[in-house]
């Protein structure tokens, strides 16, 4: 006999976003829930580690408040976004452009024909339905920005869809401007953990179960390692690509991209306006660096800064960081001292041509499946298909789905 402590009309396989955000879609519905983590805590990829007083993202994806999906999902009414200033710096070829801030008609005025026409070429992909986006001819994004002249905007869409080389669709990338033209990027008050924090500290005592390694899964039943069988209705895997394909075997797995996170402490503060720096000369490894703490003074303690720097890729020397970063702060780097270099192998799904913004979350009824590599690599894409999963699994068990405004591709 199931003891009634293991069965739930649901089983959430994975405690990531949109694990917790399935989870909350579900029981808002009346439907009963137990996520299952084999970490010991929430969370997945979106951590955030405390050191000597600095809160320091394991990846730092960068979030938008264009993203309609974090006022879609309860639990994240007290979310706090803090955003960077406008626009992004872009550093190429002892220059600095700065995209995103200006109109075409004051770009012109202060003398830039180049700000002027990425502004209008932002503007138009801002004004663009979706569905027109869309009805583009599909290829890498790299071929596009060169059938486009607009190769200044190789560094930001590098950094929008962590990938260093361009080789997502175009389609995607053209939906990752649109929503950088239409909102301002931004990351969670107090490290990237606060968003599954939230998610999970407002779920039903009990819901979570952390330390469960699954070892197997059907349509009525979960099977753990030291934690015996749970009973259920229908089970959601809302785990990484990967975990998904060793429990369902048949789900194809993606490359993915990796992604290096390098936290600098700068004693005595570091002055700066907020800005998101972009590094657009490729013989440096560095992808983009912001003093965080000045975005979110929460991540440092007083009289202190944090500059966190992205690297598409594995770790590079540190000095060679060091002397890139003194150029891009104008500054010199010899008293900063390295907080922690976190590498990512496996960080963010890659997305190339031709990416389906819609992959299927139904196996089959009873069997469901949700994540970043159903939609896009972005945390607007997880929330998502946690979405489009439980509407799926409402559907099947004949439950009137909640109102809800349509679904738009994940990177819009």
């Amino acid at each position: 006999m199931l003891s009634s402590a293991h069965h739930a009309d649901v089983v959430i396989v994975g405690a990531g976003v949109s694990g917790l955000a399935a989870a909350h879609h579900l029981i808002a519905a009346g439907v009963s829930v137990i996520v299952l983590e084999a970490a010991d805590g929430p969370g997945g990829r979106m951590a955030t580690e405390l050191t000597d007083g600095f809160r320091l993202d394991r990846i730092g994806q960068l979030l938008s408040t264009s993203y309609p999906e974090l006022d879609l999902t309860p639990g994240l009414g007290d979310l706090v976004l803090r955003p960077f200033a406008p626009g992004v710096r872009v550093h190429t070829e002892g220059k600095v452009l700065r995209v995103g801030t200006l109109t075409p008609a004051r770009a012109l005025a202060s003398g830039s024909l180049e700000q002027a026409r990425l502004s209008a070429m932002l503007g138009r992909l801002a004004a663009l339905p979706v569905e027109r986006v869309l009805a583009r001819p599909e290829r890498t994004a790299a071929a596009a920005l060169r059938s486009r002249g607009a190769g200044a905007l190789r560094p930001l869409l590098a950094t929008l869809l962590c990938d260093a080389e361009l080789g997502t669709s175009s389609r995607v990338a053209d939906l990752a401007l649109r929503g950088f033209a239409r909102g301002r990027l931004a990351v969670p008050e107090g490290g990237a953990s606060a968003l599954p924090e939230l998610l999970g500290a407002s779920l039903p005592p009990g819901t979570i179960r952390t330390g469960v390694r699954v070892r197997s899964v059907a349509t009525n039943l979960v099977t753990t390692e030291e934690h015996g069988d749970f009973g259920c209705r229908s089970v959601l895997l809302a785990t990484g690509a990967r975990a998904a394909a060793d429990l369902l075997p048949g789900l194809r797995v993606p490359r993915f991209h990796e992604v290096t996170a390098i936290h600098h402490a700068v004693p005595g503060g570091l002055p700066s306006d907020g800005s998101l720096l972009l590094d657009g000369d490729a013989r440096w490894p560095v992808a983009h660096t912001a003093v965080m703490s000045a975005v979110d003074p929460t991540r440092a303690p007083a009289g202190r800064s944090l500059v966190t720097t992205t690297v598409l890729g594995p770790p590079p020397a540190l000095r060679t960081v060091a002397s890139r970063l003194a150029r891009l702060y104008e500054t010199s780097t010899r008293d900063w001292e390295v907080l922690a270099v976190h590498h990512t192998p496996e960080a963010v799904p890659a997305m190339p041509p031709p990416h389906d913004l819609r992959r299927p979350v139904r196996v089959l009824s009873g069997l469901y499946v949700c994540g970043d590599h159903r939609d896009t690599n972005t945390v607007q894409g997880a929330l998502q298909s946690a979405r489009r999963a439980t509407s799926a699994v409402l559907r099947d068990f004949g439950i009137p789905l909640p109102a809800a405004p349509p679904l738009v591709p994940a990177a819009a």
